[in-house]
């Protein structure tokens, strides 16, 4: 059950509106990255989610989500404000000024329809809350980004407090994991194939204009088995 508080989550006040970083918000209002697509995956998962606490974890979070939604939609809507009269600033983008009225609506900042492509849903328990995981990192770099594009103060402030609950919801999320006893792993109930597994195929070889090989953790020590061109040796 949802019930609507006539209440942002967090204030958003905009001194100078500015139609093109209106449009560059609606980014996180309907892309890939934004608060929709994290509304709908983290509680779709949650629907599915047979085990309790992590199912109140993930409806805690996407109905969170769908309060950020809300506050990137008014301060969007508050930058595109100039859009909704005739002259000059509607000329920037017909699209929103005329068909959306100078509103937001499910696109992105390119005027593409939101779609559920965005969403990642496994059912499987630990494999969602890594992609989880994967798009809180994406979101708060988004929002590093846009905070970088405007110098409006009320903008700033807004989309710092959205930034930083990104990095909280990747805490929750890479504890909740931990707290499962999985190792990196252990993915399903199949054991890989101890033939492969521990074997790093080379594929990249020799020096160039692009670098040359390099090693570290990824493919050096006992554990590993460096295989050298492969796609030359057969293997």
């Amino acid at each position: 059950m949802y019930h609507h508080v006539k209440k942002l989550m967090y204030k958003v006040d905009v001194g100078d509106p500015d139609p093109r970083f209106g449009k560059m918000l609606l980014e996180q209002f309907g892309g890939a990255n934004g608060e929709l697509a994290a509304a709908m995956q983290y509680s779709i998962q949650g629907m599915n989610c047979e085990d309790p606490a992590r199912k109140d974890l993930l409806m805690d979070i996407g109905t969170e989500e769908l309060s950020h939604l809300e506050v990137i939609g008014a301060l969007a809507r508050l930058h595109l404000k100039p859009l909704r009269k005739a002259g000059d600033a509607a000329l920037d983008d017909p699209l929103i000024a005329v068909v959306g009225g100078g509103g937001v609506s499910l696109s992105n900042s390119q005027g593409s329809s939101w779609t559920s492509d965005y969403i990642a849903v496994t059912g499987q328990l630990e494999v969602d809350l890594r992609s989880n995981m994967a798009a809180e990192a994406r979101a708060k770099i988004v929002y590093e980004r846009l905070i970088d594009h405007t110098d409006d103060p009320g903008s700033k402030d807004a989309l710092r407090f959205l930034m930083t609950r990104e990095i909280t919801h990747l805490k929750a999320f890479g504890q909740a994991l931990e707290s499962m006893d999985k190792q990196p792993l252990e993915i399903g109930e199949l054991e890989p194939d101890s033939q492969w597994v521990d074997k790093y195929f080379n594929d990249s070889t020799e020096s160039g204009d692009l670098g040359e090989d390099s090693s570290g953790p990824w493919n050096s020590g006992d554990e590993w088995v460096v295989v050298d061109n492969p796609a030359f040796s057969g293997t």
